[in-house]
Order: structure tokens, then C-alpha cells, then sequence
């Protein structure tokens, strides 16, 4: 037969290797239907062209994630994609909705962590990578949108990690519908704690693993209508009972009994327990302790965890003595009686043994004795006592151990599904079920002909759900399946089980005969079934047969079948356990109902079985089913080591296989319309060029093709198996002819260009050569020619020589002799005029001598005279300049102390206006001391005004200053002259000098009475202040009891010097002097007493009208207008929040912060929490937040812990609660600028002007308020902008996908308008990001919170899109890294533009993202090295990241590859050495929702506020309780 077309020479395919199973390889050779493959190690093979495989050379180096988008699924096919997938730490591969789980052999923490969990939820299957997580979720999920149950079901063969996959599930499913149960533990913590004791009671080692379960385990959980876990229970199938009796080397018995072995001391001396060697059901194995395990540890373990199910402590008691009951039973041995056919005890030990038994079950020794020895035989007449021999005795110890253990089982089964707790009312539930697997050993028993049976049952549910999900997709698809074959193995089952003539069935038979032996048994099957195709009889055993199960062949040995079948209990045994006197024990064996005890009542393990397993096909059948295959990758268990032969044997034993062919007996090749067209467009390229549909495109290209049966669906093709190959093979043609057609151009190309530069060559040669000859000739010619030029111009030379020789000597003979005559003339009149020249000077030299030497004589005698005259005159000019000097500046110094008294009685006039206007009703009473201080002021300064005009007088007369004149000393008698006048002006200067001592006396005198009057009008000003200040400061008084009134009487009538003390405090505070201003006289003391015994005086009656209940109201009234203002949007002055510096002024004035007890601050907090109510209003939560940091900006600089906590309770109340006492208290805590801002209502200048407030218990409680809601008002605002964001970053992270059809002409338009859709989400992105900057600019939020903000929001879309790109293979392409590169240019862009003050970092947030796109669209990965990725490219991610983007990485647009191998396997050890050295080895990022700022970060952050020129709103500013938050100017 001929080769089929899919296999040619040079084809990659799979075949057959005894050693790896299937190995891959190039067909160099086809001979008839032999194929010759060249294989990769090197070898060559031949094998028949039906056993050989097309390999897919365009498979992703990764593998893919789901076998179904195989192109060619079949057994090798499917086992390398699970290999590649492995090497990477990929443990989890679909199936189509079938989850394979590869054993690792190594804890993987980051895959199963909350984080992981989180992205999980609600995710779509298929949508991220493959996990256990995503298989319950869609479970969940089918649960909640339909109503209707579902089940997990978990199997593999011993160590394929089910039992741990069966915790993962249960782990996400409490994850999703948790809720607290009894005692604050939930259910699905219950049933998770229960696994230690069955574990404990129910696992054992075997030879392929240190913790197998051996029993069949399915937990259902219970959920109520809303989704949360309402119940739970747990049900078992099978427990290996034989275990207890019979181990095999190197095989375990149960955990319990070694555990028990290794119990504290006190409890194995109370149970007479030693090593486990001296037991004979322990010590037929030479494995006593497993690696890594301390059975002491898990002792203490085992009964924390019973501790938690709620087994008592007798309860524990009574189970573990069972335990070393069963113990001590194996350690009976028995010996041939006296009598034929019986049996007695062996020895003392034995006889001990026994003993402990009987002393542990409390029963008795004698009658457990009879029922191990003997036998009741109950006939019609009579009852008969049977002796036992010792091998039958033996075989009633071991059943007697072997019930003992599995009632002692089901006990803690029951128990724990009490403990748990059932829901009666639950409609649907999830089912987990983790059973045991396919088994096939060399030696095969009853054990795994029941779980080869189970799994047969659960491989035809399993083929049926195949079958269906196949319908449904070719039902979605609308395409015709009807001639598909259901792959069925019903006859296997009708083999075991069916009625009356199955295996089971003839095995009851054969157990209710006495006489029946396994012998009989056997050759009744061989007649039974002896045409059957599925039972096989082997030919070198008569008690051995053969069953061919869907997963091979088995052999089963039926020597123990008979003895394993058989379920009762012995009557005796029955009848001894009953009888017990431990409660516990006889509960175990209820005594039986009458008819049971019939003979005619026969019960076997196989027919329970039976009945246990269809009930759980029922309950399957009732739910959803979703499969999980347990793999275990080697017998070594160790990681890293993947045996191709016995993960092959697994996934035919799991039902793996069995899928893929059922998927192959329909369409196996499912490709979309674009994935199809990508490949095998180039088949059909004229098709491609055209506008055609996708579909349309596709279906002529299978025309074309001539293929028959395929189909196509809406969104898909559907191949028939084999197709696919064919389609390669074409393809393969049409790229090969292809290259040829591109090597025969190439070829042509580089002839065509030797050709050309050869021929090049040799006419450049010609050329050269020509050229050469030419300069030759011409060498010679030109030779010719400078000879001929030489010889002339020598000649020429020669004569030109001679003569110029004559004509030289003839010319230099001329001009010596005329040289020599000029000479002569020159020398004869230089000599004449020297002479003259030297007459002519020496004649003036003479006359000029003579002259300066008169001249010189003359001026010398001048100048000695005119200087001794000028400085005799000099002294005394200075001395009269001096006297002159000072009395100007006496003069100049009373002037300016006149002006200073002049505008110090103005600003003191005005003062006394302004306050007169304020207060003028309640100073009436004081009018009249008022108009008396004012005449004497007027008075004082007509005075004042008087000694100033005498004073200017007397100075106007004064003669003016004297000033010097320079001297100019003419002659002698000007000298006399001057001496003169000099006399004279010291005549006129003794006059002056009185006239100014005169006038000097007189200003003292006026300076002196002008001092006394202002000190006067002083003290006035002072008093009429202080007057006023006390009258405002009653009516704003906080006090409410009669107690303080009487204290302020007391306080006014008793005049202490403490009192008058503070007095003269305060008014030096209030007007501080300086020595310009003047000092304060002696007598201030005692006029300021007096005033203050006159203020007492006149308070003490306005006290006493004024009742307290007007001042709470008057309060009150304020606190509810302010309260009635802040709940407006007051805006800003500036960029100041003015809601929060009204708040701030009027709690500062109120004194509010110093008081016990307010209710000021609680209506504050729960105005601004009614405002914030409408979490998704932007606007007023930016609003609120400017305002609280501000306002919480001003506290934190004001406030501070109050210390008066030394103080007596009595002397604390009365100095805050009084008025005097709390204006002393405030005076003493503050600066004086701080008393002469408040005493005087001007209010705050500037920051710098807060005093600092000792804080009581509310105002401290205020701050704290405040700082929880800023810290809450800032992550709602964060929050909201996370919310609506979240969206949009789930669209951001995939690049479209675009098909080759779309690349061409007519398909670009379309493309280009998708891309700026997609590209549309980044830009919403940035737009909402914008508009909450605009939302917190207009608001004049901090940029320090802004910047805070931003900051957080880049690390979410950081964490949002590094962790999708991590979890999701098809985002770590190269298109993708691109598309997500722009994206984060917009980012970049908005951060550029907004600034550096909002936006701060918030950029370098996105430094995982960015290096991991960065990582993705660089060239030439093969060629970087582990350090250069590591330090330079990437050094922000960690190993494990990088790992797996290299290994996820694929290039979708130019088809390079990742790094290279040996950077993968660096990697590789690396993360080795991170998990043996305890580090995380999490590749997800956790997003950070901290509040990451204090209120000192703020405090700082803030630039100081004035908060004096504060416009104060309509509402208050209409208010006279108010005043103080009006400007200075009002």
C-alpha cells in the first residue's frame, strides 16, 4: 500500500521507542508501508507507516494550555505538550473542560495563595492559565447561574496528588462561600479538619507513595440559596481491610498503629505498647518510619485534630485502645490441641496478649478465647461447638481485627459528619470526589478488582460527559454529528456486575456454599464466560483470569476472593463485642435484628460495594460533573523527572486517552476561521486577496483542497482525524515549492552578479593596461620637449650672465667715487651747527639758574607765615563750632520727642473713639469719670501744645549756627583783621551760650509736665480697654452654674494681691514700652489697684442680671449657625478652604479646645459624615478633603497635651471654669503677642501668630475624628477612581487579534479603525485620571494627597496588568507587548503633563509593567545573557517572574524565540535555591490599599495659611456673635 499523502520523506513525525515511549524524528525513507525515521538521539527506526504520527513543527516551544488546540491530537502529540508544559512548572493543562494535574513533587506556594484565588474568581474558563481553582469556580459559578448540583470528580493512581487537589478545592470553594459556623469555625474548616483523622485512620504507605488512601472518599458541601456553605458530609467507599492483617515489603499498615507506637510514655505503658517490630501486623514489613515524618509529632497532632471534629477525651481513650486492642489480637498465636482438628493457646506470651486484648474491649478473656478457638454450628436439633485448627483460628484472629477496625472506621466517619453538621434544607450542593485510581500490579486481588470495577463505572459516566460536551460544541457549532459512534465499554460492566451472571454475582454464589473454594470459583468463571471478549483465561494458572479493561489488561488472582467477599460478622464475635462493658466498644457492634441473624440473610463486600457505588453514579448523575486526572510524573518521587512510559500508562488508566479518541472518532482539529486562515491562506493566496468572509474564505480553501467530511461551523472548522496532516503536507508542498522558487531566484541573482563582476574586472583590466601604454608615450614625448626647452634657456642663460657681469662692475665704480664727495659735504656742516647749538643753551641755562633761585626764596617765607596765622585762627574756630553742635543737637532730639508725644496722644484719641462706639450703651454708668479724664487730656495737651510753641520760639530766636569760611590770608594787616572779628564772635557766643541754657531749662520743665499728663491719659485708656474686654467676656461666658457666679463675686469683692499682680501683668502686656516711648512711672501700680477694685465693683452686679441660661442659649444659637453654615459649600478665599478656617477661628475664640465637656466637636464630625454620605460624589468628597487637612493642618500646630494633670480637681475647675480664671490660665500659656491679639478681638495676623492650646480629652478626640475621616475620605476618592478604572485595565492588557486575511488589501481600513478603538481604552484611562486632578485642583486639594493618590492608582494598573500578563499566556506576546507599550506612553504623556507636584512618582510605579513589556518587544532574546536580563533589562523582577515570561513568551508577528535553554535552566536552579532558602516564591504582585501618609507628613507637606483676612459667608457675617471673624477694617 502506498504511502499516505501526509507522510512523505522529509516529514517530522512520532514513533514508537521502547525506552521513552515516543520519540520524534525526519522520515528520510518510505519503502512500501515501512517508514526509515532518522530520530533526534541520533538513531534510526523502522516502523510500519500506521504506527507513525505527524508531529506539529509549529507547536509553541511552551506547549499550549488546552490539548484540544493540538493540531494533531493523538497520544505522543499529547504527551510532549504535557512535557513542555511540565519542564516549565506548568502543572495544570486542559483538556477541553478536563483538568490534568501533573504531581510537582515540590511545594508550590504562589499558586495557591488568597491573591491567586482572587483572580480566579468569577474568571471565565479557559480565560487564565489552567488550575484546580478554575475548574471550582466553574462549578460554582454552573451552581449559582442554574440552580443545579455539581460534582468534582478527582482520581489517579497512589501519589498523584489527589487528596491534596482535593484540598485545594474545598480551600477555593470555603474561599467563595464561606461562612462563620458553631464555635466561630466554619464548615468547610471542619471537614478540612477532619482529613488528619482520616488520614490518620484511613492512609498508608504503599510502594509508589508515603501517604495513600485507602478508601474512596466524597465530600459533599452544602450551600444554601445565597451561595454560602450551609453543611457538608463525608462518605467512603472500600477501605482496604485486608491491610490490617496482611503488608507487604515495603508497604506500611495504617498510620494509626505507628502512631500509637510512638505515643508519650504514660500512654503506651497504659496500653502495654512497646516497638513496633515486637507486632506481627506491623513487623511483616521492614519499613517502620517514613522520611521526614516524626510519628510522635503526628501523634500530638492527630489528637489536636480529633480535639477539633469534637471526639471527646474518652472517646479518644476508647479508639486508641481499640487501636492497641487490634494490636496485641495479632500478636495471638495458637498451637494444635490435644484433641483432633483443635486448637490452644501457644504460650505465656500469647496468653498475655490475649489477656490484653480482653482487658482492652472489656470483655471477657475466657469467652474471647472460645470465639477465637472454636465455632458455633446452629442446626435444626441442636446447637454444636466446632473446634477450630490453628490455621482456621488464625483466619478468625484476622477477621475478628479486620471488623473490629473497619466498624471502628465508619464510627469516626459518622462522628465527624455529626460534628460537621448537615443542611436539611439544601437544594444543590458541590461533591468532591477524590478515589482511588485504575491499578494493575503484578499480583492483583479482590482490592483492585473492586477499584478497577469503580473506575470502569466511572469511566463510562466519564466517556458519556466526553460525548456530550462534543454534542454540545458541534450543537453550538451547528454542525451535523448524528453518524458519530459513542465509544461505550457497557460490556465490561455487564461483565462484573450484571444479574444473575456476572462476576459479582457468581462470587456471592460461591461465597454461600460452604464448600465452594477459590478453585470452584475460577473454573465457574471459565465456563461463564468463556466466549465473552473481555474475559481472558491465562493458560499457566487454573485460579487466575484475565479482564480487558479500557485501560489494558488485567489478572486477577482469585485465591482470596472467596475470604475477602465475606462481610457478616461471626456470631460469636457479634455476641462477644456486644457484650462488652465499654460503651464504646458495644456501640460498634449494636446487636443484631432477629432476622438478620437468619442464615438465609447473606451480605458480601462485592454486593455492598455495588449498591455504594450506584448510589454514587446516581448521585453524579443528578450533578454537573467536572473531571480532574491526578498524574504522577515518576515512581521516585522526586521533581524535575518525567517518565514518558508510566505518565502514558497513567493517562490510559485515567481515561485521558479514552477521550482523545472519542474526540477522534469526531472532528479532533477544531481551528477558528483566523487561526485557520494564518496557516493555510497561503494554500489559496488568491483567495486572501479578495474581500471574501472569513468562512467563505476558508470553505474555498477546503474545496480547493478536495477534502471531504469536514465541517464548518459559525465561528470554526471542523477536521476529520488525518485531515489536518493532509492539509500540512499541502502546505508543506506549496512552502516547499515556494523556497525552491526563492532559492532558484537566489541562485540566478548571485551567477548574474559574479557575472556581472567579473566582466566588471576584466574591462577595468583593459582599461588599466591601455592607460599604462598611454602614460608611457607621453613620458617619452615630454622628454623630447624639456631637452629642447633645456638647451635653449641655457644658452639664453649663458649670455644674460656675461653681460650683466660688465654692466655691475661699470655701475659700482660710479657711485663709489660720488658716495665719497657727499660724505665729505655732510661731515663739514654737521659740525657747524653743533657748535651753535651748544652756545644757545649754555647762555639760557645761565638766566633761568638765576631766576628760580629768587622765585623759590620768596615763596618759602610767604607760606611759613600764612601757615602759623591759619592754624592759630583754626583752633578757635573749631572750638566755637563745637559749643554750636551740641545745642543743635539738644534742639533736633526735642523735636522729635514732641512729635512722638503729639502722634502717641492721636493713636490714644483714637483708640478711645473707636471703643466708645462699640460699647457706648454698657459704659454709660462711666460717662461722667469718662468726660472728666478727657477735659484733663485737653488740658494736658494745650499744655502740651503751649510748652511746644514756646519751645519752637525760643529756638526760632536762637542766632543761627556758626559756619566755617575758609580763610584767605592776603597780607599782614588781613591777618589783624581777623583777629578782630574773631574776639567779636566769641562775645556774640557767651550770649547765645545762655539764651540756650535758658531755653533748655524751660523744655525740661515742659517735657516733665507733658510726661505726667500722658501717663494720666494712659491709665485712662487702659481702664475704659479693660472695661470693655470684661463686658464682652461675660456674655460669651461658658459656665452654667450658680457655683461660678458665687466664686466671681468672691472673686471681684476680695482683692488679692495675686489680683492686682495680674493686673499689672496684663497691662504691661497690653502696651509695652520701650525706651523711646518712655518708662512707666512708680505710681502705676497703685492707680491700676484701683482700677481693678472699680471693675470688681461694677461686674459684680451685671453678674448677677445676666442668668445663665441666656449665655448657654446664646451659645447654643452660635453652635447651630455655624453647624447651618459648613453644611453649604462655602468655597475658597484664595486657595484657602473657608469652611475650615471658620471652623478653626471660632473654636479657637470659643475656647472650645480647653473645656471638659462640649458637644461642639460631635456636631462637627457628624455634619462633615452626613456630607460624605454619597460616596460616588467626587466633588464633595474632594471638597471635604481639602477642608479636613486643613483643618486638620491648623489643629496639629495648635494643639497640644494638656499639663495641668498635677493640678487639685478643685483648683482644675475653678480656673477653667471662671472667667478670670480661664483669661489667667490663657495669659500664662501664652505669648504675650498671643494676649495682645485676643484681650484686644484683632484676631490671628498669621500662622506664626498660633498659640499653642493646652488640649483637653474632646479636643484630642476631635483631632483623632478628624484624621479617621481624612484618612476615609482619601480612600474613597482613591477606591472610586480604582472602580471605575478596573474595567477599563481588563481591556487594556490584550493587543487585538488580527488575522493574515486582515492584513491585506481591502482588510487595513478595518484594522486601523479597530486598533484606535482598542487604543481608546488607555485614553479612558488617562481621561478619568484627569478629571479627578481637575476634580482635586478646582478643590484645592494638598498636591501632597494628590500626588499620594496618583501614586497609588499607577501601582494598581501596575499590579492589575503585570499580574493578567503573568496569568495569561496569550498577553506575553510580542504584538501584545507593543500595543501595551503604547498604552503606557499615554500614561507616560499625562504624567508629563500634569506635573510634577500631582503627579510626583506616580511613573515609577509602573516600573514591573514597563520592564516586563520592555523585556517582550526587545529583538534577539537568544543572544542575551542571564546577568545582562537580569541587571540591565529587567532588574526589578524576580526570578520567578522572569521565569515565567521567558517560558510564556511567544512571538506572534515575526516568529523569533525566547531565551535561550541554558538561561531557562539558570533560572531554573535559581529558583531552586530561592525555595530551599525559604524564600517566596510568589510571581503575583499584591496591590497596597494602606493609607500611606501621617498627619505629621501632612502637617509638614502644607504651606502656612493666613487665615486673618478670612471673608466670613452671608450667614455669619449677619451674626453680631460673630464680630470676631470680621476684618480689622470692619
Amino acid at each position: 500500500m502506498a504511502a499516505p499523502v501526509n507522510i512523505i520523506v522529509g516529514s517530522h513525525v512520532w514513533v514508537e521507542d521502547p525506552t521513552l515511549a515516543w520519540i520524534d524524528g525526519e522520515v528520510f525513507k518510505i519503502s512500501g508501508e515501512e517508514v526509515h525515521v532518522q530520530t533526534t538521539n541520533g538513531k534510526t527506526a523502522v516502523a510500519n507507516i500506521s504506527k507513525v504520527f505527524p508531529k506539529d513543527t509549529e507547536a509553541p516551544p511552551g506547549g499550549v494550555d488546552d490539548m484540544t488546540k493540538l493540531s494533531y491530537l493523538h497520544e505522543p502529540g499529547v504527551l510532549h505538550n504535557l512535557a513542555m508544559r511540565y519542564e516549565l512548572n506548568e502543572i495544570y493543562t486542559y483538556t477541553g473542560n478536563i483538568l490534568i494535574a501533573i504531581n510537582p513533587f515540590q511545594r508550590l506556594p504562589h499558586l495557591y495563595d488568597t491573591h491567586m484565588m482572587e483572580q480566579y474568581k468569577g474568571a471565565a474558563f479557559g480565560e487564565l492559565n489552567p488550575h484546580v481553582f478554575a475548574v471550582a469556580d466553574v462549578a460554582y459559578r454552573a451552581m449559582m447561574n442554574e440552580g443545579k448540583s455539581n460534582s468534582i470528580l478527582v482520581s489517579g493512581e497512589s501519589g498523584a496528588g489527589k487528596t491534596e487537589t482535593t484540598k485545594m478545592l474545598m480551600r477555593y470553594l470555603a474561599y467563595l462561600g464561606g461562612r462563620s459556623g458553631v464555635e466561630g469555625r466554619t464548615v468547610e474548616q471542619q471537614v478540612l479538619e477532619s482529613n488528619p483523622v482520616l488520614e490518620a485512620f484511613g492512609n498508608a504507605k504503599t510502594v509508589r507513595n508515603n501517604n495513600s488512601s485507602r478508601f474512596g472518599k466524597f465530600v459533599e458541601l452544602q450551600f444554601d440559596k445565597s451561595g454560602r456553605i450551609s453543611g457538608a458530609a463525608v462518605r467512603t467507599y472500600l477501605l482496604e481491610r485486608s491491610r490490617v492483617c496482611q503488608i507487604s515489603n515495603p508497604e506500611r499498615n495504617y498510620h494509626c498503629f505507628y502512631l500509637l507506637c510512638a505515643a508519650p510514655p504514660e500512654v503506651k505503658e497504659k496500653f502495654k505498647l512497646g516497638d513496633p517490630k515486637s507486632f506481627h501486623y506491623l513487623n511483616q514489613s521492614d519499613c517502620y518510619a517514613l522520611d521526614g515524618v516524626d510519628d510522635a509529632q503526628e501523634y500530638i497532632a492527630t489528637i489536636r485534630a480529633m480535639d477539633v471534629v469534637g471526639i471527646s477525651e474518652e472517646e479518644q481513650e476508647a479508639i486508641f485502645g481499640v487501636v492497641a486492642a487490634i494490636l496485641h489480637l495479632g500478636n495471638v498465636d495458637f498451637a494444635k490441641g490435644s484433641e483432633v482438628d483443635s486448637s490452644v493457646i501457644k504460650d505465656e506470651k500469647s496468653r498475655f496478649n490475649l489477656n490484653m486484648t480482653a482487658e482492652l474491649l472489656k470483655c471477657d478473656v475466657k469467652s474471647l478465647e472460645d470465639a477465637l478457638v472454636k465455632r458455633v454450628m446452629v442446626t435444626p436439633e441442636e446447637i454444636i461447638k466446632r473446634p477450630l485448627d490453628p490455621v482456621a483460628a488464625v483466619g478468625s484472629r484476622d477477621a475478628l481485627a479486620k471488623t473490629i477496625y473497619s466498624r471502628l472506621f465508619d464510627w469516626l466517619v459518622d462522628k465527624i459528619n455529626s460534628s460537621i453538621g448537615q443542611d436539611p434544607n439544601s437544594k444543590q450542593l458541590i461533591g468532591v470526589l477524590d478515589i482511588y485510581g485504575f491499578e494493575s500490579f503484578k499480583f492483583n486481588s479482590f482490592e483492585q478488582f473492586c477499584i478497577n470495577f469503580t473506575n470502569e463505572k466511572l469511566q463510562q459516566h466519564f466517556n458519556q460527559h466526553v460525548f456530550k460536551m462534543e454534542q454540545e460544541e458541534y450543537t453550538k457549532e451547528e454542525i451535523n454529528w448524528s453518524y458519530i459512534e459513542f465509544v461505550d465499554n457497557q460490556d465490561v460492566l455487564d461483565l462484573i456486575e450484571k444479574k444473575p451472571g456476572g462476576i459479582i454475582a457468581l462470587l456471592d454464589e460461591a461465597c454461600m456454599f460452604p464448600k465452594s473454594t477459590h478453585e470452584t470459583f475460577a473454573q465457574k468463571l471459565f465456563q461463564t464466560f468463556k466466549n465473552n471478549k473481555r474475559f481472558i483465561k491465562p493458560k499457566l494458572s487454573r485460579t487466575s483470569f484475565t479482564i480487558s479493561h479500557y485501560a489494558g489488561e488485567v489478572t486477577y488472582l482469585a485465591d482470596l476472593f472467596l475470604d475477602k467477599n465475606k462481610d457478616y460478622v461471626v456470631a460469636e464475635h457479634q455476641d462477644l463485642l456486644t457484650a462488652s462493658t465499654c460503651s464504646f466498644v458495644a456501640s460498634l457492634f449494636p446487636p443484631p435484628a432477629e432476622e438478620s441473624s437468619k442464615s438465609s440473610k447473606f451480605s458480601s463486600i462485592g454486593s455492598r460495594f455495588k449498591l455504594q457505588l450506584q448510589s454514587l453514579m446516581d448521585t453524579l448523575n443528578s450533578t454537573e460533573p467536572h473531571y480532574i486526572r491526578c498524574v504522577k510524573p515518576n515512581n521516585v518521587l522526586k521533581p524535575a523527572i518525567f517518565e514518558n512510559a508510566n505518565i502514558i500508562q497513567q493517562l490510559r488508566c485515567g481515561g485521558v486517552l479514552e477521550a482523545i479518541r472519542i474526540s477522534c472518532a469526531g472532528y479532533p482539529t477544531r481551528r477558528t476561521f483566523s487561526e485557520f486562515l494564518n496557516r493555510f491562506g497561503v494554500l489559496a493566496p488568491e483567495i486572501l486577496e479578495g474581500n471574501n468572509d472569513d468562512k467563505v474564505a476558508c470553505q474555498m480553501i477546503l474545496d480547493k483542497m478536495g477534502l471531504k467530511g469536514y465541517q464548518i461551523g459559525k465561528t470554526k472548522v471542523f477536521l476529520r482525524a488525518g485531515q489536518m496532516a493532509e492539509l500540512d503536507a499541502r502546505r508543506a508542498e506549496v512552502l516547499g515549492h515556494a523556497a525552491r522558487t526563492i532559492q532558484r531566484q537566489i541562485r540566478t541573482y548571485i551567477a548574474r552578479k559574479e557575472f556581472i563582476a567579473l566582466r566588471k574586472a576584466a574591462i577595468m583590466l583593459q582599461s588599466h593596461w591601455r592607460g599604462i601604454l598611454a602614460c608611457k608615450l607621453y613620458e617619452q614625448l615630454r622628454r623630447e620637449a624639456a631637452a629642447l626647452k633645456i638647451q635653449k634657456n641655457f644658452r639664453r642663460h649663458t649670455a644674460r650672465e656675461s653681460y650683466l657681469t660688465v654692466r655691475s662692475s661699470t655701475i659700482t665704480l660710479q657711485t663709489g667715487l660720488r658716495a665719497m664727495a657727499a660724505r665729505n659735504e655732510f661731515r663739514f656742516r654737521k659740525q657747524t651747527k653743533a657748535a651753535i647749538i651748544i652756545q644757545a643753551t649754555l647762555r639760557c641755562h645761565a638766566s633761568y639758574s638765576y631766576y628760580k633761585s629768587l622765585q623759590k626764596a620768596a615763596i618759602t617765607t610767604q607760606c611759613g607765615w600764612r601757615r602759623r596765622v591759619a592754624r592759630r585762627e583754626l583752633r578757635k574756630l573749631k572750638m566755637a563750632a563745637r559749643e554750636t553742635g551740641a545745642l543743635k543737637e539738644a534742639k533736633d532730639k526735642l523735636e522729635k520727642r514732641v512729635e512722638e508725644l503729639t502722634w502717641r496722644l492721636q493713636l490714644e484719641k483714637r483708640l478711645r473713639t473707636d471703643l466708645e462706639e462699640e460699647k457706648a450703651q454698657e459704659i454709660a454708668k462711666l460717662q461722667e469719670s469718662l468726660q472728666a479724664m478727657q477735659s484733663q487730656v485737653e488740658e494736658a495737651n494745650a499744655r502740651v501744645k503751649k510748652e511746644q510753641e514756646a519751645a519752637r520760639k525760643a529756638i526760632e530766636e536762637a542766632p543761627p549756627i556758626i559756619k566755617e569760611t575758609p580763610v584767605i590770608v592776603q597780607d599782614t594787616e588781613k591777618v589783624n583783621s581777623l583777629t578782630a572779628e574773631v574776639e567779636s564772635l566769641k562775645a556774640s557766643l557767651q550770649s547765645e551760650r545762655k539764651a540756650t541754657e535758658e531755653a533748655r531749662n524751660a523744655c525740661t520743665d515742659a517735657e516733665a509736665r507733658n510726661a505726667e499728663l500722658v501717663k494720666k491719659l494712659e491709665d485712662s485708656e487702659r481702664r475704659v480697654d479693660h472695661l470693655q474686654e470684661s463686658v464682652q467676656r461675660l456674655e460669651e461666658k461658658l459656665s452654667n452654674s450658680q457655683s461660678e457666679i458665687q466664686v466671681l463675686r468672691q472673686q471681684s469683692l476680695a482683692i488679692s494681691p495675686t489680683g492686682k499682680s495680674l493686673t499689672a501683668r496684663q497691662r504691661t502686656m497690653i502696651f509695652p514700652r520701650t525706651p523711646e516711648n518712655g518708662n512707666v512711672t512708680n505710681g502705676e501700680t497703685k492707680v491700676l489697684s484701683d482700677m481693678t477694685l472699680s471693675i470688681s465693683n461694677i461686674r459684680e452686679p451685671e453678674s448677677e442680671e445676666k442668668p445663665q441660661k441666656c449665655l448657654n442659649e446664646k451659645q447654643q444659637e452660635n453652635q447651630d449657625i455655624l453647624i447651618k453654615c459648613i453644611l453649604q459649600n462655602l468655597g475658597f478665599s484664595g486657595s484657602k478652604p473657608i469652611a475650615a478656617c471658620v471652623i478653626y477661628k471660632c473654636l479657637l475664640h470659643w475656647r472650645s479646645f480647653e473645656v471638659e465637656k462640649t458637644t461642639v466637636f460631635d456636631r462637627i464630625i457628624q455634619t462633615i459624615a452626613s456630607s460624605i454620605e454619597v460616596q460616588d460624589n467626587n466633588d464633595v468628597l474632594a471638597y471635604w478633603l481639602s477642608n479636613s487637612s486643613t483643618l486638620l493642618m491648623l489643629l496639629q500646630r495648635t494643639l497640644k497635651a494638656s499639663g495641668a494633670a498635677s493640678w487639685t480637681p478643685q483648683r482644675r475647675r475653678t480656673s477653667s471654669a471662671s472667667l478670670f480664671g480661664r483669661m489667667s490660665q490663657g495669659l500664662r500659656s501664652s505669648p504675650q503677642s498671643a494676649g495682645l491679639s485676643f484681650l484686644n478681638g484683632r484676631g490671628l495676623s498669621r500662622l506664626d501668630d498660633l498659640r499653642q492650646v493646652e488640649a483637653k480629652y474632646p479636643a484630642l478626640l476631635f483631632k483623632q475624628q478628624l484624621t479617621a475621616f481624612l484618612e476615609k475620605i482619601y480612600g474613597m476618592i482613591r477606591d472610586n477612581l480604582k472602580k471605575e478604572i478596573s474595567p477599563l485595565i481588563g481591556l487594556c492588557i490584550q493587543a487585538p487579534r488580527t488575522s493574515r486575511a486582515s492584513m491585506v488589501k481591502g482588510r487595513l481600513h478595518a484594522n486601523a479603525v479597530v486598533q484606535k478603538a482598542l487604543i481608546a481604552h488607555w485614553q479612558s484611562i488617562v481621561k478619568s485620571v484627569n478629571r479627578y486632578l481637575n476634580i482635586m485642583k478646582a478643590n484645592h486639594v494638598p498636591p501632597f494627597l494628590a500626588h499620594k493618590v496618583f501614586t497609588q492608582i499607577f501601582s494598581f494598573i501596575n499590579v492589575q496588568l503585570f499580574n493578567s500578563l503573568l496569568l495569561r499566556r496569550e498577553c506575553c506576546s510580542f504584538s501584545n507587548g507593543e500595543y501595551v507599550k503604547a498604552g503606557l506612553a499615554e500614561l507616560e504623556q499625562w504624567c508629563n503633563e500634569a506635573t510634577e507636584e500631582y503627579a510626583g512618582l506616580a511613573w515609577d510605579e509602573l516600573k514591573h509593567i514597563r520592564q516586563a513589556i520592555g523585556f517582550l518587544v526587545i529583538h534577539q532574546k537568544p543572544k542575551k545573557t542571564l546577568n545582562e536580563i537580569t541587571k540591565e533589562l529587567c532588574p526589578v523582577l524576580s526570578i520567578q517572574q522572569l521565569y515565567r515570561i521567558s517560558t510564556m513568551y511567544w512571538d506572534d508577528k515575526y516568529g523569533t524565540h525566547s531565551v535561550s535553554s541554558d538561561v531557562i535552566a539558570n533560572m531554573r536552579v535559581m529558583m531552586t535555591e530561592d525555595t530551599n532558602n525559604a524564600v517566596s516564591s510568589s510571581f503575583l504582585l499584591e496591590d497596597d490599599s494602606s493609607i500611606p501618609f501621617t498627619v505629621d507628613d501632612i502637617s509638614k507637606s502644607l504651606q502656612q495659611i493666613d487665615i486673618a483676612d478670612i471673608d466670613p459667608p452671608a450667614l455669619i457675617r449677619e451674626n453680631s456673635g460673630f464680630g470676631f471673624l470680621l476684618p480689622r477694617s470692619e
